[in-house]
This record gives structure tokens, sequence and C-alpha cells, in this order.
């Protein structure tokens, strides 16, 4: 059984970064179920979210619920903002000290398939010394997706259908380097037809 920890960012009084008529708190929260729907079609995987409504949880109330959970790997989710309009794309990070091969290997293959199903620029793979990336046990990665005071990265994030596209991008990645194999959905059998054989004239 793989556990999965997926971390909306912000939530509550903390809105997170606002630009174009959007809040980080919601976007990440749409992102974050949608990636939980998606991941339901994969067997042997438990997925807990540190929250599923919109409320505040500080950044070490979130790593601790993690580790107390025992998640496998931990996904925070967050939409990125810069002090100009000219930021646009994805990064992802991991932690600035010392970390698994494995956490170095599960951020080239998500980041991969977020920008591969996304489309976003490329902003690259970084490291920094992030609070839920700092004190999670487990392997784990907090990405940036787009910036949402770019007018055109904001136009983008409007549209459900390129959510769709972000939360793909966390599943395939998530699928590939955790090994996660999709439920295999039982076809029903096709109705049976019996006849008798027998030949009839119809006289008109």
């Amino acid at each position: 059984m793989v556990k999965i920890y997926l971390d909306p960012g912000h939530g509550g009084s903390d809105p997170g970064a606002v630009g174009n008529g959007l809040q980080e708190k919601s976007l990440t929260l749409t992102i974050a179920r949608k990636i939980r729907d998606r991941l339901k079609n994969f067997e042997n995987v438990q997925i807990r979210m540190s929250r599923d409504s919109d409320k505040f949880i500080s950044l070490s109330d979130r790593a601790k619920d993690a580790n107390n959970w025992g998640a496998d790997y931990f996904v925070s989710i967050h939409i990125n903002s810069a002090g100009g309009t000219s930021g646009e794309g994805f990064e992802s990070f991991i932690f600035n000290g010392s970390v698994s091969k494995a956490t170095i290997a599960n951020q080239n293959v998500i980041h991969a398939e977020i920008v591969k199903e996304s489309g976003f620029r490329d902003r690259g793979k970084k490291r920094e010394n992030f609070a839920v990336l700092r004190q999670t046990k487990m392997p784990a990665i907090l990405t940036e997706n787009g910036f949402i005071n770019n007018p055109a990265d904001a136009n983008k994030l409007k549209q459900d259908a390129f959510l769709n596209k972000i939360a793909d991008g966390h599943v395939e990645g998530l699928a590939k380097t955790l090994g996660l194999k999709k439920k295999v959905v039982a076809k029903p059998a096709p109705a049976k037809t019996t006849t008798s054989g027998k030949l009839y004239r119809v006289q008109v």
C-alpha cells in the first residue's frame, strides 16, 4: 500500500498569492481534489489531504500530520507569484539539505510530467528550505503551478480544463515514480442469446 499525502497550500485566513481575480488557496484545493480523485483509479493507494475545505492549517501541523500518518510521499501544491508580471511557468522544489536519492528521482519524473501535460514554461527543478520540505520525514516535493499575477498564466488557471491538465501531470508523475498500477475494471459479460434453431415461414 502506497500512502500519498496531498497538501493544498494556504487556506482560511491565509489566501496565499492573489491576482487577476484568483486566490491561491482556492486553486490549490481544486487541483488537490482532482489529483485525489484520479489517484483513486490506481491499486493499493491511500490518499490523505492536509485540508479538504477552506481552513487554515499551520505548516508544522501539515508536516506533523503527514509524519504521524506514515505517508510514503508528500506533495505540496502551490501557485506562484512575483514582484512584477513577467514571471511565468512551472517550477518544483525539494529540500535543500540532505535528501534521499528517491527524493531527487521523484522530482525529476514528476516535474517532467507536469511540464509535459500542462505546457507550462519550464522554470527548472530547484531546492529550498521550505518548512513542509524540511519537517516531513518522507520524500517530498512542492510544486508551483504558474504565476497568479501573470495575465497569461492566470487566464489558463481560470479554465477548469487546464486545472485538469495540471492534475493529470501530477498523477502521471506519481504513477511513474511510485510504480502505481491502474485498477482493472471488469467489463460486463455480453448478454447471452439463445435460439432454438427452428425456422418459421410467415404467410402473408
